[in-house]
């Protein structure tokens, strides 16, 4: 899109304009709080963005050398993170830390900070780009933003049964799919109304969901148990359960529309499903509570974080083999490079 070049500023201010919260929030000038002093000037253009849960830091590697190249301190609980739809910054949403922050994502150094988002655990944009979404898992809501191309306006903070967890879209943006962690289901929200359009038993204590390619089936891990759920979410109805490992919990497409990667964290393992044929085709070793992946534009590289040692750890597809760990801070969790797959 032509205007997309300005939709990353306008898109900040407007999350500090919304409903009033905030005011006076402006780039590119940066208030004097907001770069911390131990966050680097500058780092490599092949940086790997790592959050550290436990730490409230966020640790910044050389995907190249696999050194770990600086770290910052940031909002407490730094869950998840994901890109503006220009990609020309990366949100990192602190959930208990109630901010979002801002990073260049090709450096890592901060670009701006907005307070007073309150829990912002999973975030996402639908498709469309005309819906903005905040799951609160320790509020037990979503507050779901209309944003026009101008102005982010929160159009509801919606209650939802007990600690939303993850989402995704429908494709043509009519939904969101929230897992719900408390109550062992799946709520399908119409975005338009701002309503529970239906909820559906899913598992014990679901987590990663993912909408397939063909905007067929949601895949969702049940990790409180050792299985994906194949869900056909127009009738609500769960068609397969795909065996995987011990704490089936979050999802990364290889980038070819034809596979995805889950990562089962009780089990110290991640499964490699088709999506054609809905089976589980392969598994690699990456013990110590591995959770969130990224996988480099050519597909042939993961990189994975690893909850309960304090490691990230990279992984050769091809082989099925970690090739190298590296150390970062406690409980590291969402993980981001600009040299990255699809995720379709």
């Amino acid at each position: 899109m032509s205007d997309f070049a300005g939709r990353t500023t306008r898109f900040i201010r407007s999350i500090a304009t919304a409903c009033g919260l905030l005011a006076g929030f402006a780039l590119p000038s940066l208030a004097a709080d907001v770069l911390p002093p131990s966050a680097p000037a500058a780092a490599a253009p092949t940086v790997v963005v790592v959050l550290n849960s436990r730490d409230a830091t966020i640790s910044l590697i050389d995907q190249n050398t696999y050194k770990e190249i600086g770290s910052f301190p940031v909002g407490k609980e730094p869950h998840h993170l994901m890109p503006t739809p220009d990609n020309k910054s990366l949100i990192v949403a602190a959930a208990t830390g109630n901010a979002l922050y801002f990073l260049d994502p090709k450096t890592g150094k901060i670009q701006s900070q907005v307070k007073d988002i309150a829990d912002p655990y999973q975030i996402g944009f639908s498709p469309n780009q005309k819906w903005f979404v905040s799951n609160g898992l320790r509020l037990d809501r979503i507050d779901i933003y209309g944003f026009d191309g101008k102005t982010l306006k929160l159009a509801k903070r919606l209650p939802l049964p007990k600690m939303p967890s993850h989402m995704t879209f429908s494709a043509d943006s009519s939904l969101a799919f929230i897992t719900l962690q408390g109550t062992d289901e799946i709520a399908a929200v119409d975005l338009a109304t701002q309503t529970v359009k239906w909820t559906m038993p899913i598992g014990k204590q679901p987590a990663g969901i993912y909408m397939t390619p063909d905007n067929k089936y949601l895949l969702v891990g049940v990790m409180g148990s050792d299985y994906v759920a194949v869900v056909d979410w127009r009738t609500q109805k769960i068609i397969k359960k795909i065996k995987t490992g011990d704490g089936a919990h979050n999802f990364r497409p290889q980038g070819d529309k034809r596979h995805v990667f889950v990562s089962n964290r009780v089990a110290g393992t991640i499964n490699i499903l088709d999506l054609n044929t809905l089976e589980n085709v392969g598994e690699i070793k990456v013990p110590g509570g591995p959770d969130c992946m990224e996988v480099t534009a050519d597909g042939k590289t993961m990189w994975v974080t690893q909850r309960w040692v304090k490691q990230v750890s990279v992984v050769d597809i091809a082989s099925r083999k970690v090739i190298k760990t590296i150390s970062v801070g406690r409980s590291p969790h969402g993980i981001y490079f600009t040299d990255r797959a699809s995720e379709l």
